[in-house]
């Protein structure tokens, strides 16, 4: 019976409070079957096009929601759930343990880019890099641009306005088309994955050079092509050929031209000179003179052996040049983009000299003989020792004309 004395207050009083807050949710919905109204209205009104009308209907929602705002009450229980409802507590510890156990995940460390499995092509590169996070990265994106020199990359890098960006990459290598030939860019990754990304250190790659062969139809009528047209050979037996104003036609000089007008872009090709003792090897506009060696003019650029002296010409004027005679093969890098045309040793990685050219229209990959045969190796990359040079410039000094008398036929 005491107990009885002692149990009927409290249930009574959990009775009580359960009634207030049913009286309280019942308020609730009212609240808000009224705010449903009024939203309902509000959005109908939006779409009234009478703008008299819907100043007049929207004052009206407006007062009606100053009302319904003022009238409301902050709902917060005045019930002690302590003693009244502590069989009704809740047990947070498995959550609580849940979220302790959370793997947080965070934005992929940088990716790095392995400069030494990226390959190139005279107008594609392929990217190769790896990621420490690899499997929590979600995709990559690349990002590239042309370098012109550590100013202009330091402006770029923080504008990234000029860039070129390939999204969604799944893959951690990816080929880049239709660039530049014999053109330096820039390179970044991004990784990626929900909770964000980071870039790469940037990577400086080159596309390689423009390849090129030997035009058959306008090389001297008395020169031999090869079927692969990389090779000329004097053949003086060779009178099948009509002459056609395209052709060279000098005399005692046998002339040929790549098939190729370069007018951009840093581009090194190779010329194995062999057992020839006379030879001019350039580059030339299409409107320099068939009927003389290239250099005698204002049109053409060469590096030229006679005997067993080594010149550089333009516009008949020259200069010797200090060269090794046993020399078998001749590299040029034209760098059409900075105004340059330089002639390097490259057995003994050996800068022989520099033209300094304002260009103002393409230039051909030009070629003289007086004997034997040269062949040509185009679409390479050029030499480190060119970007990072190591080696002391030979000098070179300007003559009247170095020949002697009996040297004319070089002319």
């Amino acid at each position: 019976s005491s107990l009885e004395h002692l149990c009927f207050p409290l249930l009574l009083s959990q009775v009580m409070k359960l009634r207030k807050l049913a009286q309280q949710v019942a308020n609730c919905r009212q609240c808000l079957e009224r705010s449903t109204v009024l939203i309902n209205q509000a959005e109908h009104i939006l779409k009234e096009n009478d703008h008299a009308r819907f100043l007049q209907t929207a004052r009206n929602v407006a007062e009606r929601v100053a009302m319904a705002t003022a009238s409301s009450q902050v709902l917060i229980p005045d019930i002690n759930f302590n003693d009244a409802f502590e069989n009704f507590a809740l047990d947070f510890s498995r959550e609580k343990k849940l979220l302790e156990g959370l793997d947080y995940l965070t934005a992929p460390n940088p990716p790095s880019v392995r400069e030494e499995l990226c390959t190139a092509s005279h107008d594609t590169i392929t990217v190769h890099w790896i990621s420490e996070d690899e499997f929590s990265v979600s995709s990559y994106e690349l990002q590239y641009t042309i370098f012109t020199g550590q100013a202009n990359f330091i402006s770029l890098y923080n504008s990234m306005d000029s860039w070129m960006i390939v999204p969604n990459i799944k893959q951690n290598h990816y080929t880049v088309h239709g660039l530049q030939s014999g053109t330096r860019y820039i390179f970044l990754v991004k990784a990626i994955n929900q909770a964000g990304s980071r870039n790469s250190e940037p990577a400086r790659l080159k596309t390689n050079s423009q390849p090129f062969k030997l035009d058959p139809k306008m090389a001297h009528k008395k020169l031999k092509i090869s079927n692969d047209g990389l090779q000329m050979e004097k053949d003086e037996s060779s009178l099948k050929k009509s002459h056609t104003p395209e052709r060279f036609s000098g005399t005692g000089c046998y002339g040929a031209a790549g098939n190729v007008f370069i007018d951009s872009g840093c581009h090194y090709w190779e010329v194995v000179v062999g057992s020839s003792t006379w030879y001019a090897i350039g580059v030339a506009y299409k409107s320099a003179p068939k009927n003389e060696w290239i250099g005698k003019n204002s049109s053409s650029w060469v590096f030229s052996r006679c005997n067993n002296n080594f010149v550089v010409r333009h516009n008949n004027k020259e200069m010797l040049v200090e060269v090794h005679p046993q020399m078998k093969r001749l590299g040029v890098l034209l760098d059409y983009d900075n105004n340059a045309l330089s002639f390097y040793d490259p057995a003994n990685s050996l800068h022989l000299h520099t033209f300094e050219v304002s260009f103002i229209l393409p230039v051909c990959p030009t070629f003289t003989i007086w004997n034997k045969s040269l062949m040509i190796l185009s679409g390479l990359p050029a030499p480190d020792f060119i970007d990072y040079p190591e080696q002391q410039e030979c000098n070179c000094r300007p003559q009247e004309s170095p020949y002697v008398s009996g040297m004319k036929a070089c002319h």
